[in-house]
């Protein structure tokens, strides 16, 4: 499999189970705003509607607001898209098609819902950092792939071809 079609593949796989996790939270379990549902001691399933990007920053309440993100999210899926056709490297492919995967999912959300539906809930010792979806983990998981072909495998291969770095 090229890298290319390997990145198509992991940006379609991601927004499959993306979307299938929030269709079953909001039509299988009918969830609402706030509602919980503890699932082990440290892991909470808590739906919220999020109106901003990444962890809740920037919100937008606003119908302007929200199509200037929808607008953004796009136009950076198109550019990480240009990327990813361009990779010669599975690392670098497979990392930019979890982050396209995981931008679509919460696209299609910002677009049908107004805004982006977050529900998993880490939290430790009374802290909730944060609630997130299986696209914002995605899209970590990609940049995290992202920065290791750049800084560790990069720098193995020059190494290895007797480059300084």
């Amino acid at each position: 499999m090229s890298a290319r079609a390997l990145g198509g593949c992991v940006a379609l796989v991601v927004l499959a189970l993306d979307q299938a996790s929030k269709s079953w939270l909001l039509y299988g379990l009918k969830m609402q705003a706030h509602d919980r549902i503890a699932i082990t001691r440290f892991l909470d399933f808590y739906l919220l509607w999020n109106q901003g990007i990444s962890f809740s920053l920037f919100q937008q309440g606003t119908p302007a607001g929200r199509w200037a993100l929808l607008g953004l999210t796009m136009t950076a899926t198109v550019l990480l898209s240009v990327w990813l056709w361009r990779s010669k490297s599975r690392i670098v492919s497979a990392g930019l098609g979890a982050i396209v995967g995981g931008a679509l999912g919460n696209g299609y959300d910002r677009f049908t819902y107004d805004a982006v539906v977050d529900f998993i809930d880490f939290h430790a010792f009374g802290y909730h950092p944060f609630v997130f979806n299986v696209a914002d983990t995605a899209i970590t998981l990609g940049v995290i792939l992202l920065l290791a072909e750049g800084l560790i495998f990069e720098r193995r291969a020059s190494t290895q071809r007797g480059e300084r770095t």
